[in-house]
């Protein structure tokens, strides 16, 4: 995440927390990003040089007043004014860190190599939540490559217990083994 990532989404999240606007604010920003991630030529747009920042401002307007919370609408003029759409990911992933932090939310990443069943991610939802204390918020990734088992990432941490993982444990183990 790049700092100015950090700075402005925790400063948008402080914000949004003390209006009591978190999670609507939040909620926008995902659909935002997704937005983005689909149409990645309207950021490009945002940060033409051959814009004026009044008319890349204006574009804004057109596209989202009333549709977002005019905090939301403001953020992204900011960050088209100082040149930082760029960043607008990373500040939505900063703005969730923080709300996740403020809530006891733990999102986790499950990689397997089949996607899990409904039963079996809610086994593992309830596990991980009884082990973290927190409210997990589950993804599951496909990964064939990882053969079985599962590897979880979380909180900066990795538990894997692939059998990917335990085969490359095992083929380093016989490489140091002197014959």
């Amino acid at each position: 995440m790049t700092e100015v990532g950090n700075v402005y989404g925790e400063s948008l999240y402080c914000l949004a927390r003390d209006e009591h606007l978190s999670e609507q604010i939040g909620g926008e920003l995902n659909a935002l990003r997704d937005s983005f991630r689909q149409a990645p030529e309207f950021i490009r747009l945002l940060s033409s040089p051959s814009l004026t920042k009044a008319e890349r401002c204006q574009i804004l307007d057109d596209s989202f007043r009333g549709k977002v919370h005019p905090y939301v609408l403001n953020f992204l003029k900011i960050l088209t004014e100082k040149g930082y759409m760029r960043h607008f990911g990373d500040c939505c992933s900063s703005y969730t860190s923080h709300f996740d932090q403020d809530n006891g939310i733990v999102r986790v990443t499950a990689v397997t190599a089949v996607a899990l069943t409904d039963s079996q991610s809610a086994r593992l939802t309830e596990k991980l939540s009884r082990s973290t204390g927190k409210q997990v918020i589950l993804h599951n990734r496909v990964e064939p490559g990882v053969l079985g088992g599962v590897r979880l990432d979380y909180d900066g941490q990795r538990l894997d217990d692939t059998v990917s993982h335990h085969l490359d444990a095992v083929r380093e183990l016989l490489s140091k083994t002197v014959l």
